[in-house]
């Protein structure tokens, strides 16, 4: 069998008394997509926070390509190949689209002062070349988008707003993407289209892995294979949809059903 490319055990989070994060086991195979549900505190922004860096593990041990990285600050997430979108849109609206793409794209790009001040035509060069990257990867998404790269974000309406954070996430090509409510702010029929154009990004870069935050459980259906259930905290299901969806606990936790 391949090995995981993230492995998580017994991985705790504590807030004072709330146990956030209860000892949670999870394994992610490379190339696929995994569904992570639950009700509205749960623990699943708490899980990719910890993951990130963002909050430190109390107990237990992530993995990811067979590396501990439990410890690790955000930026060395990061730079190992994990990228993230956040449940409410962390935009700079006064800024260009292109901008705000550049933001998910730092690791890639030369920042010392003799690049920047004396090499003008590497410089350049290297702005080209992210300026195409940037729109080769946004028209995936929407093709007029692409054509307006150099307008404020504060210009175009939520649901372009989270096709760009979702190739900000993209554009420094990562291994792993963790997507957290990605259709927050938008209708069915755009949610489902934005996760058409994720799974097609994901051919084409090849091999990319995804964790998915979703309440639209017709997007969890459509485009994951496996599903891992939370509640306060802890894992109660998983396997397929259809499997979790049908599970005793899973039915309780979201309806209250003795």
């Amino acid at each position: 069998m391949t090995a995981p490319l993230l492995s998580c055990r017994g991985l705790t989070r504590r807030f004072g008394g709330v146990l956030a994060l209860d000892g949670l086991d999870l394994d992610v195979e490379p190339g696929s997509v995994l569904g992570l549900i639950g009700p509205n505190g749960s623990g699943k922004t708490t899980f990719f926070n910890v993951l990130t860096g963002l909050f430190p593990a109390n107990a237990g041990e992530s993995r990811f390509a067979g590396q501990p990285i439990t410890s690790w600050r955000p930026q060395a997430v990061y730079r190992i190949g994990i990228a993230r979108t956040f449940q409410r849109s962390r935009m700079c609206l006064p800024l260009s689209i292109f901008d705000n793409l550049m933001v998910g794209n730092h690791l890639h790009l030369d920042h010392g002062l003799w690049f920047n001040l004396v090499r003008r035509r590497a410089l350049r060069r290297q702005v080209e070349e992210c300026y195409q990257a940037a729109r080769d990867l946004l028209r995936i998404f929407d093709p007029p988008l692409a054509d307006r790269m150099m307008e404020p974000a504060s210009r175009i309406p939520m649901i372009d707003r989270r096709r760009v954070e979702v190739c900000r996430a993209l554009i420094s090509r990562p291994k792993l993407l963790l997507l957290d409510e990605p259709s927050a702010g938008m209708t069915h029929e755009e949610t489902l289209r934005l996760m058409d154009d994720i799974l097609q990004v994901q051919q084409q870069l090849g091999g990319l892995t995804i964790i998915l935050i979703e309440h639209e459980m017709s997007v969890i259906e459509r485009v994951t294979r496996r599903c891992v259930v939370l509640n306060y905290g802890r894992k109660i299901a998983e396997g397929t949809y259809s499997e979790v969806s049908g599970d005793p606990q899973v039915r309780q936790a979201y309806l209250g059903l003795e």
